[in-house]
């Protein structure tokens, strides 16, 4: 059931319609305390949807979002389960996203 559920919700994380993408990333900031490490089996799947062009967007409320679910991911998801992902979008991400990313590892 999580995999359908976020399915759906990962659309929405990269949607061509900038409000209903920044709603997407807010809203995504508001369910990773409440879910945590129960968050791991979608993990691989979310972090590209959350951070692919969102860091990079010149959207100001689309990069605040999606900083902030960065953000919210470090204090509230165990840093082991966020590696591998993290390592791979500092690898393969360019401009800011690629600085955000690799802060974000240090």
């Amino acid at each position: 059931v999580p995999f359908q559920i976020f399915d759906a919700f990962k659309a929405r994380l990269h949607d061509s319609n900038s409000k209903v993408n920044q709603v997407a990333l807010e809203s995504m900031h508001k369910m990773i305390p409440l879910l945590k490490d129960n968050l791991a089996p979608v993990i691989n799947m979310l972090i590209p949807a959350m951070v692919d062009n969102n860091l990079n967007s010149k959207n100001p409320g689309i990069y605040a979002a999606a900083t902030n679910v960065i953000e919210a991911l470090c204090q509230h998801v165990d840093n082991y389960l966020l590696l591998q992902p993290f390592c791979t979008k500092a690898q393969f991400l360019n401009g800011k996203a690629k600085q955000d990313m690799t802060e974000k590892l240090a």
